[in-house]
């Protein structure tokens, strides 16, 4: 028996489906449209007949008959009227539209009862600060008109200002420090506080803006970033100070987000960084993100002074040449670092001298990553061992024409731990978690024109590059992924930037463990078995010395595991 095929509409009654339900909302819009006036005329007929039955209940008992017979009186005289029920209909029908048509609410034209409360206490709190015995026509006084020194003013939905514009005197001393400090605190404190607030000076005009910077996002985690080699994105901050924007992955959606972007190589003004916090902050996860995007065009050493195995997903990766957490491997691999600068140096002056271009293996960044360097100061000097931070003068001095970059990431407490030459060659800074405005003021620079909040979340602080202004950050998301804490999501977004493992070395070979007896051992020269084992920078018996401008101590310690 041969089979009968299905019908058009089951074979393809999705798609039919779909397009009748759009012919079916396309007519509906379209008969909206044309009994527009009817539906409005509707609604009025309805509200004309509520206001009514309104009235009809409210009037008394005893006066219902006499409103009775006025509305008879009415109806006699319009229908004995030429033309009266006509003219009576085209009235109604006009009232009805009247009523019927869309209202939207009435914008006030000033504020309500409760914002001039606050406004008025804002002005009062002022007063000291903005008031001279010696002013004959005082802009603040206490009784004043707060109109005048509040032109502009917003609130938001919970009543609390949002935006405001503040006239002051222009005996007041606008530029200094402490003084502005002071209004500052006072308005973040009148204006509600767990918000933070952006202030904006303007000295010629005697006016300062304060303005409700919105949270900074921080579910953005760590992902390949639109960037070029020498540039490193340390976090996200406010499109305020920012131009430029960089598209990313946030939850399920993209969006754009302005970054702080810290520029290093040969013609960076600011060639190494220097990381404070407080316990928690979030510091070794901004030198994880570095390091991510380091290890793209670079090879990478990881000093971790805490000892918590914190960078322990990066050992033994592709351009990471070592990760140390104890002394001696320490001191071996900062030696390493400063020796290899040095190298670089005298190879990039050998070919400037002859004309020619800088070799290949001096143009790879390097970059030495020191997580809590203190701590090793504190071990030397109980072992009687000269202070690791020492071997970094020679990459921080001259670290920027041989590509060397140093990072260092400590403790607000221990800043005063840190050497000289640490002090003063980071000149790009950034401060996460709590901290005073007196610690921000003298790590940064300059204070933050931004008032703090009670809660910081972790990697949430401030950033400044050189001389340029100091903007809000938020770290990206880059935890520990062995870290039975971290959320499966994170931890699948750095497993997948970190690069693959080691690999050996051409010509290497792995010594097998049980070998026959009859089986003869292959006859290699002591020296070339010396040179097949990875070594490490500290060893000084080494049969063959390499020469001081030879590059083979890269590809030794590249796989250094």
């Amino acid at each position: 028996m041969a089979r009968r095929p299905l019908p058009r509409i089951l074979s393809n009654g999705g798609a039919q489906l779909a397009r009748s339900r759009e012919l079916a909302r396309t007519a509906a819009d379209s008969a909206t449209d044309v009994l527009h006036p009817l539906i409005t005329i509707a609604r009025g007929l309805r509200r004309l007949a509520a206001a009514g039955r309104r009235r009809w209940t409210e009037t008394p008992k005893e006066r219902r008959g006499a409103l009775l017979f006025l509305a008879a009186s009415v109806i006699l005289v319009v229908a004995l009227v030429p033309y009266g029920p006509l003219l009576a209909a085209i009235t109604l029908m006009a009232a009805a539209a009247w009523q019927g048509r869309e209202r939207s609410p009435a914008a006030s034209d000033g504020p309500d009862e409760s914002q001039t409360q606050r406004l008025k206490s804002l002005y009062e709190a002022l007063v000291p600060y903005f008031s001279a015995a010696e002013d004959p026509e005082p802009l603040y006084s206490h009784g004043g008109a707060w109109d005048k020194a509040f032109p502009t003013y917003a609130f938001d939905g919970g009543g609390r200002i949002s935006q405001l514009v503040v006239r002051y005197p222009a005996y007041f001393t606008d530029g200094e420090a402490e003084a502005r400090a002071r209004i500052e605190h006072l308005l973040a404190a009148k204006s509600g506080r767990g918000r933070e607030y952006h202030f904006t000076w303007d000295e010629e005009g005697n006016q300062l803006t304060v303005g409700v910077l919105m949270p900074l996002p921080v579910d953005i985690a760590a992902q390949r970033f639109v960037t070029t080699p020498g540039e490193t994105v340390l976090g996200f901050t406010d499109p305020t100070r920012v131009q430029r924007t960089l598209p990313l992955t946030q939850g399920d959606r993209q969006r754009d987000v302005p970054p702080v972007i810290w520029r290093t190589g040969l013609r960076s003004t600011e060639p190494h960084l220097l990381a404070l916090g407080q316990p928690g902050s979030g510091t070794s996860t901004l030198l994880r993100s570095i390091a991510l995007q380091a290890l793209l065009h670079g090879d990478v050493v990881i000093v971790d002074g805490g000892g918590t195995g914190e960078y322990a997903c990066l050992t033994g990766r592709d351009g990471v040449l070592a990760v140390e957490a104890g002394l001696a491997g320490v001191t071996a691999s900062l030696e390493w670092a400063a020796t290899e600068t040095e190298r670089r140096l005298i190879a990039a002056n050998r070919a400037h001298q002859a004309g020619d271009p800088p070799p290949d293996d001096t143009k790879r960044p390097l970059w030495i990553l020191l997580d809590r360097p203190t701590a090793f100061t504190h071990l030397a000097a109980a072992d009687g061992r000269k202070d690791p931070q020492s071997l970094l003068q020679l990459p921080l001095r001259h670290g920027r024409p041989a590509n060397v970059t140093v990072v260092i990431a400590d403790q607000l407490d221990s800043m005063d731990a840190l050497i000289e030459p640490v002090r003063q060659h980071t000149r790009a800074r950034v401060v996460l978690g709590p901290a005073t405005a007196e610690q921000l003021e003298s790590v940064l620079g300059a204070p933050p024109h931004t008032t703090p909040i009670d809660d910081f979340p972790p990697g949430r602080g401030y950033a400044r590059l050189g001389t340029g202004p100091v903007h809000r950050l938020q770290v990206p998301a880059t935890p520990n992924p062995y870290d039975d804490a971290t959320p499966d999501a994170l931890c699948e977004a750095v497993l997948s930037l970190l690069p693959p493992r080691t690999a050996p070395a051409d010509g290497e070979t792995i010594p097998e463990q049980d070998q026959p007896e009859d089986v003869p051992e292959p006859a290699v020269p002591a020296a070339e078995e010396a040179e097949a084992v990875p070594v490490t920078p500290k060893t000084p018996e080494s049969p063959e010395p390499q020469p001081e401008t030879a590059p083979a101590a890269m590809p030794v310690l590249t796989k250094e595991t």
